[in-house]
């Protein structure tokens, strides 16, 4: 009785969540013959403003075409998304990770673009980023090989800013952005920028806070470890240089002190201590430019401190911008896609809203070299695709969850509770059980 009515309760959950979606896709015909499609996607305030400027031009090129604009929160964009494949009400557009690219693809929901894409006079994939292309490749078995099911809405190299008048008020040199820190002279500068400034016996400036999430990776690939092995079939974190490298992440906060702890934390997290000018490091995405250029105080961007390789790391995010299988405009649906991704007109006003970093090579060349706009060493993120990201260990397998877990359970180890050495030990076989499961799911998807 206990698990028909916990079905039941998910399909009532599941079918409000498709209702909510009710208009969102298969593309339709007004009453004057005009083709209309729909277009779901995310964002913040400014790239919502960024979006809706260039599918109102996109329409001005396109007079038979009207696009409707479906807008969700980023964190209930993923469950409206398969609310809506689930109930056969797919947009015509949407965006979607890349790590669901093989799960898309294998059931269907996806059009091949390759097709169209060979076709198209005016796409040009040599001079996009192949990074970004590749993540929406898929050739059945392997996923960057293949077809084209996407193309990327944006690469987004996820950089390492610093506060620059800080450095410069303290009378410290800035870092070098040819020369990375190496993890202990990084601790070395983050002691000296962590300040009580108005003498009430608590720091009130900090070195830096990042989020375990999205900075741990930045410690973990500097430092010659990973989440998987090369197979992609086994968690490799209980490998002593993964677990160096998270002691290292937790020992910022509790043996160095460069970090804000759990009451710091309560009071004003980290995110609005480096809008303060309060933080002297902190990363920084391209989508955080037009939030940043108003930032009070001089920030730019350096490479990440490096462990035992000597290199840094850090990892590109990206969303593709795919087409539904069944949408009845085709042609439409993949000009507009190609129209938001490869078009010099549309790729220019998002990148002068500040919001993401040209999709095109040429077109990045020149933006590197703008002065006017922050922050000045734009070269970074270029240098991140080009030579030192990578992508989220998530993206590769056919489900995160077995990735997603590790962030789950890891707070006792942050908290100064648990060694990293004891977590991995504990953790691997966990997390490997969840890969096992996704790599099961994806062979039964390919029959």
């Amino acid at each position: 009785m206990r698990k028909k009515k916990g079905f039941a309760i998910t399909m009532v959950v599941l079918l409000l969540m498709v209702a909510a979606l009710a208009g969102c896709g298969g593309g339709s015909s007004s009453s004057d013959g005009t083709k209309e499609l729909t277009f779901m996607f995310r964002g913040g305030t400014d790239e919502q403003k960024a979006y809706k400027e260039v599918i109102k031009k996109f329409e001005e090129e396109h007079p038979g075409v009207k696009v409707k604009m479906v807008v969700t929160a980023a964190d209930q964009y993923a469950t409206k998304l398969r609310a809506a494949i689930t109930g056969n009400n797919l947009p015509d557009i949407f965006y979607f990770a890349p790590g669901d690219l093989k799960a898309y693809v294998n059931s269907g929901v996806l059009k091949d673009l390759t097709p169209y894409i060979e076709k198209s006079k005016d796409i040009n994939l040599d001079n996009i980023w192949k990074y970004g292309v590749d993540l929406y490749r898929y050739d059945g078995k392997m996923a960057g090989q293949g077809n084209i099911y996407g193309m990327p809405k944006d690469v987004g190299p996820f950089a390492l800013g610093y506060n620059k008048t800080m450095f410069e008020k303290a009378g410290i040199p800035v870092p070098d952005k040819d020369k990375p820190y190496t993890w202990d002279e990084f601790i070395k500068v983050s002691q000296e920028l962590t300040k009580d400034t108005n003498g009430d016996g608590k720091p009130d400036q900090y070195g830096t806070g990042f989020n375990v999430q999205w900075a741990l990776q930045a410690f973990v690939w500097s430092n010659g470890a990973d989440w998987l092995d090369a197979s992609k079939t086994k968690v490799a974190i209980d490998d002593p240089k993964f677990a160096e490298a998270l002691q290292f992440f937790a020992d910022m906060q509790n043996k160095y002190k460069i970090t804000p702890g759990i009451e710091q934390s309560q009071t004003l997290d980290t995110y609005q201590r480096w809008m303060k000018g309060e933080m002297a490091f902190f990363p920084v995405g391209p989508w955080d430019m037009s939030t940043f250029e108003k930032l009070p105080f001089e920030y730019d961007l350096m490479p990440y401190p490096v462990g035992s390789t000597g290199k840094p790391a850090t990892w590109i995010g990206s969303l593709g911008i795919g087409v539904s299988s069944k949408t009845k405009y085709p042609d439409e649906a993949v000009e507009l896609v190609n129209y938001l991704t490869t078009s010099k007109e549309g790729m220019k006003q998002l990148v002068d809203a500040k919001v993401q970093i040209p999709n095109l090579l040429d077109m990045a060349d020149e933006w590197v070299k703008d002065t006017k706009t922050k922050p000045s060493n734009k070269q970074e993120f270029i240098d991140i695709v080009n030579d030192y990201g990578r992508a989220l260990p998530g993206n590769y397998t056919y489900n995160a969850e077995w990735y997603d877990i590790f962030f789950t359970d890891i707070q006792p180890v942050l908290d100064g509770k648990v060694t990293a050495a004891d977590y991995v030990k504990q953790e691997q076989p966990k997390m490997q059980k969840l890969l096992d499961k996704a790599v099961e799911q994806e062979k039964k998807s390919q029959k």
